[in-house]
């Protein structure tokens, strides 16, 4: 049975552990939330865009999750749409959906239930799968106070892309001093580019279209001339890591072209293709290697003091203006279903889910 919803500061117990809950307002017993049609993994993979979001989620009234010893119950106000989301809902993610489940992995909100030393907060969280609804339960832990001058949208995205840059631009760092970053007209390849500039650190940037980019080399995969330059830049620059959220044959082209040792980092999967290993020799004699990110992963693995610090550098940035959130589509939860699918064909920026 669901517990009575109150409107006032509360105290609960769970067997011999006694912990402060507190609720901040009445709390519905339901609320609407995209969830998954889906159930487990899918057996083919098409890649972070839909025809039809009809296809995969759904538009439903659920109750409200329990908040638990631990935890804070936030009542969103914006969430995020990254490739990760849509390889999930799709079955191509890391792990399996669960049908009937709210979808989305980040997003921010007012914490309404929960520990005192969070309730009333506005915070960044990122969940396992729940913020694409009207209310998310977030580990406590995960839950990030977000500075007054950050704004919602910016506080939507504040983990997903900031976090995974500020962790593969230190990878980077660590091998050299210049880095490819291969999709980097995306929001998170703005960041990197911004981030490693900051670091001192030289970029190859990759794109598949004509853009302007901070980047000290920018190469057009799709372009004529494509390798030629691309031989030039490895000749002239040296990076040692590539930062891959394409992995296709343009990739494998730019990794045979690296010096020895180099490292192809792949963390996501935007393109379809697959690409062949053409020079399978410079594994074993050059000592390249080919490994994989997983933000998840990292924060699992990471040094606390190290987390803390990324999690204060990017919220300082987000804060002084140097990053923002360039959004291309906001949807209304209610008109996610029907405008998801044109708004993640918009060539640059995020596109971010309101909740009224």
């Amino acid at each position: 049975m669901r517990p009575k919803r109150l409107n006032m500061a509360m105290k609960m117990k769970r067997g011999a552990n006694r912990f402060a809950l507190s609720y901040m307002a009445a709390i519905p017993a339901t609320m609407r939330a995209l969830v998954q049609r889906g159930d487990g993994y899918a057996k083919t993979a098409t890649g972070p865009l839909l025809e039809d979001a009809a296809d995969w989620l759904e538009l439903a009234t659920i109750p409200v999750p329990v908040v638990g010893e631990g935890q804070a119950l936030v009542r969103l106000r914006r969430a995020a749409v990254n490739p990760s989301d849509i390889h999930f809902i799709k079955g191509e993610y890391g792990q399996p959906r669960v049908r009937g489940q709210a979808a989305g992995f980040e997003g921010c909100g007012d914490v309404v239930a929960g520990p005192d030393q969070l309730l009333g907060q506005r915070v960044a969280f990122a969940v396992g799968a729940g913020a694409w609804a009207q209310y998310a339960v977030v580990d406590a832990p995960a839950c990030i106070p977000l500075h007054p001058a950050i704004s919602d949208n910016d506080g939507a995205g504040q983990i997903v892309n900031p976090m995974t840059a500020r962790a593969m631009i230190g990878i980077a760092i660590e091998a050299g001093d210049a880095v490819v970053i291969t999709a980097a007209g995306s929001q998170l390849g703005k960041l990197m580019i911004s981030l490693a500039k900051d670091m001192g650190v030289k970029t190859i940037a990759t794109v598949r279209r004509d853009v302007n980019l901070d980047a000290d080399v920018v190469l057009n995969t799709q372009s004529a001339d494509f390798a030629a330059k691309a031989s030039a830049a490895m000749a002239e620059l040296k990076p040692r890591v590539m930062l891959d959220a394409v992995c296709d044959q343009s990739s494998e082209v730019l990794f045979t072209l690296m010096p020895n040792r180099a490292r192809w980092i792949c963390f996501g999967k935007l393109s379809t293709e697959f690409p062949a290993l053409t020079q399978m020799g410079q594994l074993i004699f050059m000592g390249k290697r080919i490994e994989g990110f997983w933000l998840s992963q990292w924060f699992r693995d990471a040094d606390p003091a190290a987390k803390i610090a990324a999690v204060t550098d990017v919220q300082t940035r987000f804060a002084d203006g140097r990053w923002r959130t360039d959004v291309a589509a906001e949807l209304p939860l209610d008109q996610v279903i029907n405008g998801l699918a044109d708004a993640l064909r918009q060539p640059d920026g995020k596109t971010i889910i309101s909740f009224s």
